[in-house]
């Protein structure tokens, strides 16, 4: 498929009704949540199509595609399904209604499968090929191949599956939310009757058998299949087809039940596992009698089977991509140290001894996270003179170095408390398990609060210097989390400002105790007054008109509000650029309305993952520059807590500014929003790439603190 249009491609999939109740006055000012997010993920196989892309990372952003689709269908889809069958016919910003949603996200996500199929088979599967990695069928191996397959077969996965008939002492198995299945008919030779059975797929074996030769890889389904015999033995084998299931695995914690709320987390979780299903993928060749079985037994409407051309599950090819070959990815990427944080000499760096300078600006995964953010803390961990540290977790990785310096920190008798967030989509169970281990380790563990999420980022660290305590802070947009900050583009501060220092110190009170504080000196924070504060100053620019300027750069913009105002900042004259990666209701370009607005997104190797909020012309008035955790989406600004910090020191101001600069240059990956809806690449003519870019000004700083520390040492 030809890039440049990607809401062209799949806005023909959207039905007469949809387009007709898309024009009417609230379709007009603003686009379909749902249907954009679909548009976003077109980007990532816009990315896999591109012959440009090393071929791993193009098996990467197919991988993406597809746990993204996932998460859609079990949560916005899921939604919808409920609001349907509770009967409501609200409708959606944009005048949609449930059922309207749902038919047009089912016509556009059926495109991009089929889409997504195409790029597999057609393209990456013989590049892969040509390149010494072969997907391969069962019926392309020879007769020494099969008996290797068998061999494994019977010594690895043969011994974890567990067949399921279903006869009338066998009721149908419950099938668990996003697990491979063979849907399997099986015949009896002495009576002729058919039956159904189902086998599960281990989730966790790996999914492709690699071949002895290291160069050919079998799906490993159709190992299990093709040795269905020693699973049905004296069966007749009829057919077999896979299957997936996806379930509803929005988790709902009522306010008035939540006494306790780990304990009804815990009892939400239990309940998600059997979840109503809301999609089942098919094999392309199911016959019509197992597909009526699978409506009727998972209580589904037809309109919930999706056919696919390609294998199921191809979030799977993480397997693929994870192959140790250097030729086919992206250049490695080191980060690099932030030249104020670079050792002098043998001497370990003092953070606090810096950030009593100058606030320090971190940018991942340019800066090192290790070095920078992760120091902090454990720095923090092991200083004598540190009496206590704060932190939120929303999001960490398995083997966290921060939360090991929490537990260090706690054993050395220090004030420790974590507010770690246990209702993370699909962390929760993992961030229990964090918040017990902490908990055992002696840290203050608050798992959030009743009604809202914690999604602000900040750290917080109390050291006593000459009879006080000094605050130190780290603000960021992204999550405390080692691995996603190598892929994840964000940014953080790091400060001893004293009145940050006391916000953050008032925002814990507030998530720790019964604090209502809703005011602060710097910070800026929802669900009190980011909207408000947001609002207030797009309508300053809008009073200054033409001298007015607004630059945001945000992961979702959704809030009616904030679109009408920026409308309004349009009208009078502004010049707004919106930076958004994925979501974006905002409709750019229509005159009259928001001919002044522009709207780009950017998507590539890293994650564009920072929120930026830029508010000012940089000569003629003093500039407001906020970065912090927060969208500009409903669920953020009301139902999450997040924070925005003030970026006042003028070094840390110029890098954003060139950060921002870039992103409005940038003409390699990125994307532009027309007034309909639809997204289009941007030629190339300069060759402008943000994240390459920011790479070379990474090593480019560091190369000057090397020649520096060597004059210093000569």
């Amino acid at each position: 498929m030809a890039s440049h249009a990607i809401g062209d491609a799949v806005a023909a999939a959207v039905p007469a009704a949809t387009v007709a109740a898309v024009a009417d006055a609230a379709g007009e000012r603003l686009l379909n949540r749902e249907l954009s997010w679909l548009d976003f993920s077109a980007k990532l196989l816009e990315l896999a199509e591109d012959a440009a892309t090393p071929l791993l990372e193009r098996v990467k952003f197919l991988a993406i595609f597809s746990q993204g689709l996932d998460e859609f269908y079990q949560v916005r889809v899921a939604g919808l399904r409920d609001q349907v069958d509770a009967g409501l016919r609200n409708r959606s910003p944009d005048g949609l209604t449930p059922m309207e949603q749902l038919r047009a996200i089912r016509q556009r996500a059926a495109f991009l499968v089929q889409w997504q199929g195409r790029i597999f088979l057609d393209e990456v599967v013989p590049a892969l090929s040509s390149a010494g990695v072969s997907l391969v069928e069962w019926s392309e191996l020879d007769e020494a191949d099969r008996e290797y397959l068998e061999d494994v077969f019977e010594a690895q996965i043969f011994p974890v599956l567990t067949p399921l008939a279903v006869d009338p002492s066998h009721p149908f198995p419950y099938i668990s939310n996003l697990s491979l299945n063979l849907a399997v008919m099986v015949v009896d030779p002495s009576t002729r009757e058919q039956r159904f059975a189902r086998v599960k797929v281990p989730p966790l074996l790996s999914r492709f058998v690699t071949m002895p030769d290291g160069a050919r890889m079998v799906r490993i389904e159709e190992v299990i299949a093709a040795h269905l015999g020693s699973l049905f033995p004296q069966m007749a084998i009829g057919s077999h087809h896979v299957f997936r299931v996806t379930r509803n695995a929005d988790l709902v914690v009522e306010e008035d039940e939540a006494d306790d709320l780990l304990a009804a987390l815990e009892t939400e979780l239990r309940r998600r596992r059997f979840a109503r299903a809301v999609r089942v993928e098919v094999d392309k060749n199911m016959p019509a009698e197992v597909r009526d079985l699978l409506v009727r037994e998972l209580q589904i409407g037809s309109d919930c089977i999706y056919d696919s051309l390609a294998p199921l599950d191809l979030g799977g090819l993480w397997s693929i991509y994870e192959l140790d070959r250097p030729d086919l990815h992206e250049e490695p990427w080191a980060p690099m140290t932030p030249p104020r944080l670079a050792t002098r000499g043998d001497e370990p760096v003092d953070l606090f001894s810096v950030l009593r300078e100058r606030d320090v600006l971190v940018h991942h995964p340019y800066d090192s996270f290790a070095t920078s953010v992760e120091a902090f803390i454990a720095q923090a961990a092991a200083d004598p003179a540190v009496l206590a540290i704060k932190q939120t977790l929303y999001r960490t990785s398995p083997d966290s170095p921060i939360v090991g310096s929490l537990i260090s920190a706690a054993e050395a008798g220090k004030q420790v408390v974590a507010l770690v967030e246990v209702k993370a989509r699909f962390d929760e169970q993992a961030n229990i398990a964090w918040g017990r281990a902490l908990e055992e380790a002696g840290v203050h563990v608050v798992y959030g609060l009743v009604g809202l999420k914690t999604h602000s980022k900040a750290a917080l660290v109390v050291r006593r210097e000459e009879d006080a305590a000094r605050r130190y802070v780290h603000i960021g947009t992204g999550n405390y989390n080692s691995r996603t900050a190598r892929i994840y583009e964000d940014l953080g501060l790091l400060s001893a400002s004293e009145e940050l220092g006391e916000d953050v110190g008032d925002l814990f009170n507030y998530l720790t105790g019964y604090s209502r504080h809703d005011t602060y000196r710097k910070l800026i924070v929802a669900p009190q007054s980011l909207r408000a504060r947001v609002i207030e100053l797009v309508n300053r620019e809008a009073d200054a008109g033409e001298a007015g300027r607004i630059i945001i750069k945000v992961n979702g913009l959704t809030d009616p509000e904030v679109i009408e105002h920026l409308y309004r900042a349009s009208a009078a004259g502004v010049q707004v650029d919106l930076i958004v990666r994925g979501i974006c209701c905002l409709r750019p370009g229509v005159r009259g309305m928001s001919e002044n607005i522009r709207v780009r997104s950017i998507v590539g190797r890293f994650l564009e993952h920072s929120r930026v909020f830029c508010f000012g012309a940089r000569t003629e008035r003093p500039l407001e520059l906020l970065i912090g955790s927060a969208d500009l989406m409903e669920r953020n600004l009301d139902r999450r807590v997040e924070l925005l910090t003030p970026v006042t020191d003028s070094e840390a101001q110029d890098r954003i500014l060139e950060m921002l600069d870039l992103n409005l240059a940038e003409d390699v990956q990125a994307w532009l929003l027309g007034p309909a809806g639809a997204w289009s690449r941007v030629p190339e003519s300069r060759g402008i790439s943000t994240q390459r870019r920011m790479q070379e000004l990474a090593r480019e700083r560091a190369r000057r603190r090397r020649e520096e520390r060597l004059d210093t040492h000569h």
